[in-house]
């Protein structure tokens, strides 16, 4: 039987303990063959906490994880009855497979966010914001343009009485 990736429904916040009491269940049900990768899709995100630049991880789908395994009505089982877990995506006790292509683009949106973090916060064009970094620090100003690849933006701060596009980094500036 071939392995399948298969979303699996959990507590939101308890991804990461849902993955390890999986992979103990698994072990000491001796059905490791039947599984492969537990994977709990998540990025590294850059925020600015107290004027420091501070890198965390954030999971960009909160309450769901995905495993490999070859799905029988055992390993159905041990997947289900895991503390925390509420369900397979899918119909009823019908679990539904992702396709491999699905699963690559998730593994390489991890991988970019562990090679260059994102921000945490992520802006648009009219999006209202004050200036927490740098020499215009405290003023406020109005996204104009947005350069998500670059990790900058360009706001219109009004500068004695005139509106004036200043060029910034998304870590000098939150949204208000």
């Amino acid at each position: 039987m071939e392995k399948k990736w298969y979303i699996v429904h959990t507590y939101s916040g308890y991804e990461n303990k849902v993955k390890k009491a999986l992979e103990e269940r698994i072990k000491n049900s001796k059905k490791s063959e039947l599984f492969g990768d537990i994977l709990v899709p998540s990025e590294k995100v850059v925020e600015v906490v107290k004027g420091e630049r501070k890198t965390t991880s954030r999971k960009f789908f909160p309450g769901y994880i995905l495993i490999r395994m070859v799905l029988n009505e055992e390993t159905w089982h041990i997947v289900r009855k895991t503390p925390k877990v509420t369900g397979f995506i899918g119909e009823g006790r019908k679990p539904l497979p992702i396709s491999d292509k699905e699963v690559k683009e998730i593994i390489t949106h991890m991988q970019e966010g562990t090679l260059k973090p994102r921000p945490k916060v992520q802006f648009a064009k009219g999006d209202n914001i004050q200036i927490i970094d740098g020499p215009f620090s405290n003023f406020v100003g109005i996204v104009e343009e947005v350069k998500q690849e670059k990790g900058r933006l360009r706001a219109l701060v009004s500068i004695f009485g005139r509106p004036t596009p200043i060029e910034l980094e998304f870590l000098q500036v939150k949204k208000i």
